[in-house]
């Protein structure tokens, strides 16, 4: 007797993901539909208005609308994106493990690092630490004084390790100058180039080979379900 084959679960098409991200913003986001309406609109109007002024010719009026249609969702995309990025930054603010699904996510393809921390307090304070073109940075978040042994012992085992790589410190959180977890990730893009791309590849192998055995993550946090809702 033939044994039945399990049936592999295929990831979403992209129409149907927009469709997922869009209802999980809309939920928070009342705006969203008069915005997004907005933008597939005004470039379409726009276009048309242009091809009147310009007197365009039969074929001109096929290719125009269509142009004006293509920037129309193109846009529309693009703004669906920031918000629902916007909005699961909102609805992760001040959790443990945030910094986290934000390494994980917006953060994956411009810098190296793990949503796993290096070091975390009993009060689930964790300290992350990421490689990019600005360098090593070390990310602190939850209760600044807390932290500050952690952050001193890491800074000390780094400057060690690494003696002519510049590192940098980040803290986020409510406490002192504490940067929003929605601007962890421009804050990072931000920082001037220190390392090349082989440098940022010899440099996150170097401090691979020297993490210990995984601490785990934060309680009250799982990266892998709640990140930044973007179209792939």
């Amino acid at each position: 007797m033939a044994q039945d084959t399990p049936k592999v679960e295929k990831d979403p098409g992209r129409i149907k993901q927009m469709v997922q991200i869009y209802k999980r913003t809309k939920q928070t986001d009342r705006k969203l539909p008069f915005i997004l309406l907005l933008t597939f609109l005004v470039p379409i109007i726009l276009v048309v208005v242009f091809a009147v002024w310009m007197q365009v010719g039969v074929i001109g009026w096929i290719l125009w609308p269509i142009l004006g249609i293509l920037l129309g969702v193109l846009i529309t995309m693009i703004v669906l994106g920031r918000r629902a990025e916007r909005t699961a930054y909102q609805q992760i603010e001040g959790m443990p493990g945030a910094v986290g699904a934000v390494i994980n996510g917006a953060l994956r393809r411009t810098w190296r690092g793990s949503e796993i921390p290096v070091a975390v307090t009993r009060q689930q304070d964790a300290l992350y630490r990421v490689v990019g073109r600005g360098g090593v940075v070390v990310i602190a978040e939850g209760n600044a004084q807390r932290l500050k042994p952690l952050i001193a012992k890491e800074m000390t085992q780094l400057k060690r390790t690494l003696p002519n790589v510049k590192i940098t410190q980040l803290y986020v959180g409510p406490d002192g100058d504490g940067v929003p977890v929605s601007k962890l990730s421009k804050t990072l893009i931000r920082l001037k180039p220190a390392l090349t791309r082989p440098e940022v590849v010899a440099v996150y192998n170097r401090l691979s080979s020297l993490q210990s055995a995984p601490i785990g993550i934060p309680k009250g946090m799982d990266p892998n379900r709640v990140r930044p809702g973007r179209p792939r």
